[in-house]
This record gives structure tokens, sequence and C-alpha cells, in this order.
């Protein structure tokens, strides 16, 4: 049976939730949102083009989902950031562990994900859009690894025209200035303990081996990250990934024509 101290958390839960929503509310959401169906299929097709659209089916939404929670989730951040203004400490501490963290954890993930969806997407249907120029030449090969980096797709998609500009648009995401920044939270939340969002200080000792070999040990500690320079850094990364994905409609609408070309001779052959 519930007790009073549960319903009272149920009752802040429920007032917090409240105020960000009303928060939410107040302002509209900053950037813009990935289209989604923006490609013109080829009047028919062969089983080239099977494979290819099914691919860019689902990886066209998935790109254009997982772009548009950043977009969602930068503006959640700031709303969040206007709420704990008016709040003690311990409303702040309710609302961080109730909500923001959560929502803080998975959006300093993003920019790396999208960024290495944007590789595996133009990896793999590079891959298959290189049956149009290969012919008879093209072989089944492609890189059987777990994590798809730009660089291991650069020899598949280097043929390709529009591929230039998209990797220059992809590798600026997830970098090392927004590593830097946010105290390399996606290794160290994996890896070690991570800074703390609103709230308190990890790291209060910290191991340091100099260019001597030599050992010592700082004492200090990583500060709680704000939730407004928080949204300010993600909303750079989700620029950089708008341009991305831009670029990577750019490079798709290079590669449909030729498939388009490629089955019209097959079907006709």
């Amino acid at each position: 049976m519930t007790d009073d101290f549960t319903r009272e958390q149920s009752a802040q839960a429920i007032r917090l939730f409240t105020a960000y929503r009303e928060a939410l509310d107040e302002k509209e959401i900053e950037g813009r949102f990935m289209p989604y169906r923006w490609w013109t299929s080829p009047e028919r097709g062969s089983f080239v083009w099977m494979i290819y659209s099914q691919m860019l089916g689902e990886y066209a939404t998935e790109l254009a989902n997982i772009v548009n929670d950043l977009t969602h989730n930068v503006h959640r951040l700031r709303a969040w950031a206007r709420v704990i203004e008016t709040l003690d400490d311990e409303e702040r501490l309710a609302a961080t562990h109730e909500f923001i963290d959560t929502l803080g954890t998975v959006s300093l993930g993003l920019p790396y994900a999208i960024k290495s969806r944007f590789a595996f997407a133009a990896g793999t249907l590079a891959h298959q859009a290189n049956r149009t120029r290969d012919g008879n030449d093209w072989k089944d090969e492609f890189p059987d690894v777990r994590a798809l980096y730009l660089h291991l797709v650069d020899p598949i998609c280097s043929g390709w025209r529009k591929y230039g500009a998209f990797k220059r648009r992809v590798e600026p995401i997830a970098g090392t200035a927004f590593k830097d920044a946010t105290e390399d939270f996606r290794n160290a939340y994996q890896h070690r303990f991570s800074a703390r969002f609103v709230v308190g200080i990890t790291g209060a000792v910290t191991r340091i081996v100099g260019e001597d070999g030599k050992v010592a040990y700082g004492i200090g500690g990583t500060e709680s990250l704000g939730l407004d320079r928080v949204a300010d850094l993600l909303a750079i990364e989700r620029d950089h990934c708008y341009r991305a994905f831009d670029a990577f409609r750019e490079l798709v609408e290079e590669q449909i024509p030729a498939i388009a070309a490629f089955d019209a001779a097959s079907l006709e052959a």
C-alpha cells in the first residue's frame, strides 16, 4: 500500500512536470525539423532498386527521427533550465532525479549516435549504388565491424561526387570541442563517473601522470553541468546535424538517377 512519503513524491513530481510543460509551451522550438519521404522513386525498378529503396526508407526515416529528437531535447532542456531557476535545493534534486538526469544523459549521447548513423547509412547505400558503376565487377564485400566510421566508408563512397561535401559536414559532429566542453560526458558516463546535471560534484580526486612518469593527485572535482550550457552546446551539434542531413539528401539524390538508369537498362536487356 502506498505510504504518505510516496504520495508526497508523486505530488511533487506532478507539480514539477506541470511547471516544465508550462515553460515548454511558452516558447517556440528553435531550429527546424528534418523531412520524411523526400526522395523520388523511379517509375520502375529491378532488384537493385528494391534493396536500395528498402534501406533508404529505413535509414532516412531513422536519421530524421534522431535529428528531430535532438531538436526537441534542446527545447526541453531550455524549459527545465527556466524551471529550476525558481526551485529550492530540495526541489532541484527531485527534478534532476525524476526528469533531468535521463533527458540530459540521452541528449549528450545523441551527437555521437547521429554521426555513426550517418556513416553507416552513407556507406551501406553507396555500397549498393556502386553496382551501377562496377557492373559485373561489383563484389558484395562490406566492412564487418560493429562500429562504422567515416574513414571506413571512404573507399566505398568516394566515387560519388557529393560524398566529399557530406563527409565535411558530418566530421564536425561530436568533435573535440563538444567532447571537451561536456567533460567527455559520454565516455565518462560509460566508463568512469561523469559530471552531474544541475547539482553535485564528481571526481574530487584525480590521479595525474606527468610526462616524466611521476604521479600526482589533483583535488577539486568537476562541477555540475548547467542546463543552459548543455542546451547551447547541443544547439551547435544540432545545427551540424542539419547540414549533414542536407548533404545526405544530396548524396542520395545523386545515386537514385544512376540506379534508375541502371535498372532501366537491365529491364530492357
